[in-house]
């Protein structure tokens, strides 16, 4: 059976697929810098419910917005050692040849973890409630200025905008890999640590010939629809901002300056 997907737009009449998508790019940026700037207890506490509130503004499933953090935890798992085992050496608990393990080098690793967690499931939200078309057009909109010094605005938005929409489908794409892998003898919930690394490695070769194939029938795609550049192409009149969406901007405006005044 498929999961929900993570990460891909779910068509909604919440609140937050009814902003503008620049002001929904706006503030991940904004909020982003709220979680980045959280050291303590109470910073973290103004985050998370922050999240949560958008989640529930949203009216997406929970496990929409955070059945990614599942899929990355190895990787959570590097950070959080490589932070414990080489952060603040010098107030060592215990060490071992290059391996030193603090109090400090924990407290990061765990800081680090979440901030990477709490930005993705920001990052999930804005994709889930922004469709394709919508985000390329408010990237192109937000980088205009860029033109100044040549860069081809309309081109960098769309390459950003296809990236975006295309790591869902090449999660998917891995977990189905899996799945056949697991059908033919792959031990990915093996104890042996030797054993679920020599399961994983299979899994890289069919996801980048995936990435690859798809890359190329979308290039397909476009040209047979006429697409020569992004240049030519016809917009839809730019609408502008209401109430709701200033109302929003400042809220998380609001909650940046906030984390910045909260004692660290």
């Amino acid at each position: 059976m498929r999961t929900l997907p993570t990460g891909q737009y779910i068509q909604g009449n919440s609140i937050l697929h009814k902003l503008d998508a620049r002001v929904k790019i706006l503030c991940l940026f904004i909020l982003s810098a709220a979680v980045i700037g959280a050291s303590s207890i109470s910073g973290y506490a103004l985050a998370l419910g922050t999240i949560f509130a958008l989640l529930l503004l949203s009216g997406l499933p929970i496990r929409c917005a955070v059945g990614s953090v599942r899929r990355i935890f190895w990787f959570l798992l590097v950070i959080l050692m490589m932070n414990a085992l080489f952060f603040d050496r010098e107030n060592a608990l215990a060490s071992w040849w290059i391996f030193h393990i603090s109090r400090g080098g924990i407290k990061q690793g765990f800081s680090v973890v979440i901030n990477v967690v709490l930005i993705l499931i920001l990052g999930n939200l804005l994709t889930m409630t922004t469709s394709p078309t919508q985000v390329t057009t408010a990237l192109e909109n937000l980088i205009k200025p860029l033109k100044l010094i040549g860069v081809p605005t309309e081109d960098v938005a769309i390459i950003i905008s296809v990236a975006i929409q295309f790591i869902p489908i090449l999660m998917e794409e891995a977990e189905l890999i899996k799945m056949a892998q697991i059908a033919r003898g792959a031990r990915f919930e093996s104890k042996k640590l030797s054993e679920r690394t020599a399961s994983f490695l299979p899994l890289v070769v069919p996801i980048f010939i995936s990435a690859f194939r798809r890359a190329d029938e979308l290039s397909l795609a476009m040209e047979a629809r006429g697409y020569r550049n992004a240049k030519n192409r016809t917009k839809r009149k730019k609408t502008p901002l209401v109430p709701s969406d200033y109302t929003a901007l400042i809220v998380c405006a609001s909650i940046c300056l906030t984390q910045l005044l909260l004692p660290r």
